[in-house]
């Protein structure tokens, strides 16, 4: 999963630098999902490897401090950037004509800084808190990796500050990043009934199906993982829930948009095609080269 992660994450970031027809709002901001999946599932997925390859499962503090501090960075970064992708699609297809002015180069990078900002923000609370609890019931971590709400069940102190704090960040960034791409999509799929080609329809749909079968999948773990009270909470469904959207999603992400996506397909199949070509009349140059000198 991990080596699927990379490769097709890495082919579709490649795959839209290398074509100029995919400069475009929408494959910009996909190529930082892309990004974001690469680098949140290596926080994460390494060590957990490592962990069920080695006898030796112990983790240092200072290594399980960077992990849940980079893996709620990088959470927060996708689910807001999930959101922006779901604006962009609403301006796509409920105002074509002025797609180009509202999405300008300007625009896009402030709303791809965004998410990165608020999930440092986000993260450096949550990190500070947690690691101002006394652990003095056991030191033995029952989750993949290290993560806040498995961290307070550690805690020998009542964690309801803490409890607090994961609970506002994770309504007002998860509910409202889910609310706002729900928003979104009522109005797109307004604006595609109205269309009268059914052609149209097909297109619009299939272009927003993709971003709906990702968003359905990463909010739904995240939401019951982080908004879940602490009495109710499993750590045996707390562990699947975190490899949902640590290694599932992040694998997902490519496959579905590049597979569902006409543009990707066309792109890649014409790159590998140009590079077929390519090699057959430089071998073919070669080999005509040796007949003219073995016929000299």
């Amino acid at each position: 999963m991990y080596m699927f992660t990379l490769a097709g994450n890495c082919l579709l970031l490649i795959t839209v630098r290398l074509s100029l027809e995919l400069h475009t709002p929408m494959y910009f901001f996909l190529s930082s999902l892309s990004f974001i999946d690469i680098c949140f599932s290596s926080t994460v997925v390494p060590v957990i490897l490592r962990n069920t390859l080695s006898a030796n499962k112990s983790i240092s503090v200072r290594g399980c401090v960077f992990q849940m501090f980079f893996s709620l960075v990088l959470g927060v970064a996708e689910c807001i950037l999930l959101a922006v992708m779901a604006y962009d699609r609403f301006v796509a297809i409920c105002k074509p004509l002025h797609y180009n002015v509202i999405m300008n180069m300007r625009f896009c990078i402030i709303l791809a800084i965004i998410p990165w900002i608020f999930g440092l923000i986000n993260s450096f609370i949550q990190v500070s808190i947690t690691w101002q609890l006394p652990f003095c019931r056991s030191h033995h971590l029952n989750n993949f990796f290290c993560e806040v709400p498995a961290f307070l069940r550690l805690s020998c102190r009542d964690p309801w500050l803490n409890e607090i704090a994961m609970y506002v960040a994770a309504g007002i960034i998860v509910l409202c990043s889910f609310l706002l791409t729900l928003i979104s999509y009522v109005f797109i799929i307004s604006t595609i009934l109205r269309i009268h080609s059914s052609q149209g329809r097909e297109k619009a749909f299939s272009t927003c199906a993709s971003h709906l079968t990702v968003v359905s999948l990463y909010y739904g773990t995240i939401i019951f993982m982080y908004l879940k009270p602490r009495s109710v909470y499993s750590p045996e469904i707390g562990k699947t829930m975190s490899i949902l959207y640590t290694a599932v999603t992040p694998m997902l992400n490519p496959i579905i948009y590049s597979m569902r996506n006409k543009d990707v397909k066309d792109t890649i199949k014409i790159r590998l095609s140009k590079k077929s070509n390519h090699s057959n009349k430089k071998h073919g140059s070669k080999t005509l080269s040796k007949f003219r000198r073995f016929t000299d």
